[in-house]
Parts: C-alpha cells; structure tokens; sequence
C-alpha cells in the first residue's frame, strides 16, 4: 500500500484528483461509487463489517469493522481526505464523533432527518412540500386513534431501519391490526396514510457545497412485493408533470442544504399532484440506469458533489429500461448474456445469492420502451 500524505482541506476549494475517498458501506452503491471514483483518479478506502463485501473488491483498503465501531471509523477517516456514506443507516453518533478527522460534506443534519421517517416528512410538510398523510404510533392507543383519523388502507413502518418492504406492514381492515402490533415492539412507528395514485416515480439530484444543482431525468418505478423491478426513463407521464418533479427535487435539495446526492421518492397522484414518498441521502438503485443513459451517472455527481467539482447539466443520452436482478433471477440472467448483445449486465459481486436478494442489474438502451418491456417478459427470467 502506497502511503500518502493527507493535508486539511479548504472547505471553499474543490478537493483535487489524487486525493482519497472513505466510504461507509461496501455494498453495491460503495461499489459503484468506488469505480467512478476511481476513474476519476481518486483512491478510495471502505468500511464494512463483511471481509468479502461488493466495495471492497475494487477499493484501495478495507477497513473490516462494524459500522457503530466508532475506533475503526476514526481510523477511516484519518486515511480519508473526505467521508462519506452509502446508506443511510449509519450510526450517528459515531458519524458525529469522528467528523473532526475529515471533511463530511453532508454534515450529518442530513443524516438525522432522513435516518426517521417523522421528521423527515415533517420537514418536508414544513418546506410546504405534500406526503401521504401521518401520524407517529408509539402504542397500541396511538395506532388505534391513527387508524380512526387515516382510515384504512393504511401502512404502518418502523421510523428508523427498514428497506424493500422490511419492517412495514400494510393494514387493509380492522383484522390486520393484531400482526401489525408487532412492529410495535422494534421501536417508534409511523402510521402513513393512503394516497391515490397512478405511479410511483423519482427524481436523482446532486448538489456541491458551492450550492450547484443537477437534476437527473423522471425514473417511473415498477415494484413488486416492495422491491423495485424496472425503472423506465423518462417516465411515462407528461413533460409538465416530468418538470413539476424535477422542481419538486431541487427545492428538496435546496432546503436540505444538500451536498451529494439524493434520491426523491414520489407519488404522482390521480389528481396531478406530486406526493413525496421517501428520501435517499446516497445514490439510489432507480437511479442505475444513469451509468449508460445520461453524460454523467448518478455516481459520478455524488463524487463531483461532496469533492466540490463543477456540477453539470444532465443530458439522458437514450431512453433505457433498468431491471434488477434478484437472488432468483441470476441463473436465468446468465443466460441471457449469451442472447443479448445490447444489454448492459451488472452483477454486484456478491458471495451468497438469496431469493429477493439485489445480485445485480440490467440496464437496456432503447428507441422503443414498450417493445423493451415485451422484450424483457417474453425472457420469462422475471416471472
């Protein structure tokens, strides 16, 4: 390992090239964020409990801890000119403690806001901007009054943790409140209201510390049984609706003071309005087909972002179909290799494949969307 030198920052100058990343997290979005970085020219060191995780196949260093481990976290940022994070469910205090070893352009107010589920809807209630209506649930009283006010369906969540469908469940009729209690044991829950709607949508935008913006075009998303399916760009709705959400992410943005990137989860209600679901302070996996559709991915501008380098505008360069690959998709997707040239294949490097485990993804350029999504049916793989 080749030793170099770290020197403190200024925060108003952009970090040069030859400088290193720390990442927590080596998942698929360390990964990714590791191999942009590394094409442009930084290094890159990674904290993650797993000695075989996705990031620390192609970083400089692993650093193998947990992510609470507030010693090895020092350790990661002394080595790092800047820090950051590839999922929210880092431990803030121990993000706090070691904030004095390094630069962490995204500060950790973002962290705090977007860690629990009420004040992160009710800061975006309070920037005049709409969500589902809720209601915080800490007892069995609380869930009770929250359904008479929010009437059913409702879902109720755990306020911190949680992801594809984990630590939620969705209460349809006065039967369902027996199993939904047992989320109650976890810790504080949030009971969120029904919205009507006629698709689920998001919006990637990046921000520098020098208060630049990039917005990346509408994703429409495909769930199924929680789990995002297909992302499908630009989204099917009509160019105004396409601004409208842009603009609803940038004005997120702005209010967080964000810097880096951040996924805007959104509802397009069946009145036209726009609904914010969730926020992703970290690259986001709809936001995948960037890498091959856009001029810059959604990588590239959380790099550009938290080094301070000039944001640019955002260019989709084709319209794409993204679909991911679960544990039991990966046989049949090998497949495929051999029968689709023109598809871009994502495999994420991971030890073990599970049933609704993200293994990978697929990314296809395309002049047709709805001849795409046949195309990707007929394959029967996503059955």
């Amino acid at each position: 390992m080749i030793k170099r030198k770290r020197v403190v920052i200024n925060l108003s100058k952009m970090i040069e090239q030859g400088k290193t990343i720390g990442i927590i997290g080596g998942g698929q979005l360390g990964q990714m964020l590791a191999l942009s970085a590394k094409q442009a020219g930084m290094y890159v060191n990674i904290l993650d409990p797993n000695p075989h995780c996705s990031a620390g196949q192609v970083a400089d260093e692993l650093i193998v801890a947990a992510y609470d481990d507030q010693q090895a976290l020092a350790v990661l940022a002394k080595k790092s000119d800047v820090l950051t994070y590839e999922f929210e469910n880092v431990d803030l205090d121990a993000l706090e403690a070691v904030a004095q070893f390094t630069y962490l352009p995204q500060g950790t107010e973002l962290l705090k806001i977007t860690k629990d589920r009420i004040l992160e809807k009710s800061f975006l209630q309070k920037h005049g901007l709409k969500t589902a209506p809720f209601r915080a649930v800490n007892n069995s009283d609380d869930l009770t009054k929250g359904l008479e006010e929010l009437g059913y369906p409702s879902i109720l969540k755990t306020c911190q943790g949680g992801y594809d469908g984990k630590a939620q469940y969705s209460l349809k009729t006065v039967t369902d409140i027996k199993e939904a209690k047992a989320l109650l044991e976890a810790g504080p829950c949030i009971l969120e209201g029904f919205v009507a709607f006629s698709m689920e949508c998001s919006v990637m935008v990046g921000r520098n510390a020098d208060g630049e913006v990039a917005v990346f075009p509408v994703s429409e998303n495909i769930h199924r049984n929680h789990i995002l399916h297909e992302s499908i760009v630009p989204a099917r709705i009509s160019s105004t609706l396409q601004k409208k959400a842009q603009e609803v992410a940038e004005n997120v943005a702005r209010a967080l003071n964000l810097c880096g990137i951040l996924g805007v989860e959104m509802f397009i209600g069946k009145d036209q309005e726009i609904y914010i679901n969730e926020l992703a302070p970290r690259p986001h996996n709809s936001g995948h087909y960037s890498i091959e559709a856009c001029n810059f991915s959604q990588f590239a501008v959380h790099n550009r972002a938290i080094l301070n380098w000039p944001l640019p505008q955002i260019e989709l360069l084709s319209p794409v179909v993204m679909v991911n690959v679960l544990g039991q998709h990966v046989d049949g997707v090998k497949q495929l290799i051999k029968q689709k040239p023109q598809w871009h294949f994502h495999d994420y490097c991971k030890d073990l494949a599970k049933v609704d485990r993200k293994m990978g993804h697929v990314t296809i350029l395309t002049r047709d969307v709805e001849k795409t999504l046949a195309e990707i049916k007929t394959t029967k793989v996503w059955d």
